[in-house]
């Protein structure tokens, strides 16, 4: 999964998810992951 500061859909298949103030991608596709950096929570 690569960590970014702005993520963006890499093709039609990609998700964006938002889960527990995380913004993250999903895809068919494993390169395509990504995830927002956020405050990391405790």
């Amino acid at each position: 999964m690569k960590v970014r500061s702005s993520v963006k859909k890499m093709c039609d298949k990609c998700r964006i998810i938002r889960r527990h103030g995380l913004v993250m991608v999903l895809c068919e596709n494993p390169k395509h992951k990504q995830r927002q950096m956020g405050s990391k929570r405790k």
